[in-house]
């Protein structure tokens, strides 16, 4: 089991599990809430965690049809 663990305080830490339901990112053109399976993203063997962006839907249609995507710094 993989999970997430944050320190909220001197006295309170929370620890999640990582399940293919509770894992989101933000689509790098719009910014909208994107879940994601972890486990598809990483299954090529040569994606990362922090290389890798995810599209939602619709943003990932304009680019397959030759719309830009500028990443915003």
């Amino acid at each position: 089991m993989f999970y997430v663990k944050e320190r909220l305080n001197d006295s309170m830490e929370i620890s999640i599990e990582i399940t293919d339901e509770n894992v989101f990112t933000h689509c790098p053109m719009c910014g909208s809430e994107v879940s994601v399976d972890i486990a598809e993203i990483l299954s090529d063997g040569e994606s990362d965690l922090y290389g890798t962006a995810v599209f939602c839907d619709e943003c990932s249609k304009k680019v397959k049809s030759g719309g830009r995507y500028y990443e915003h710094k």
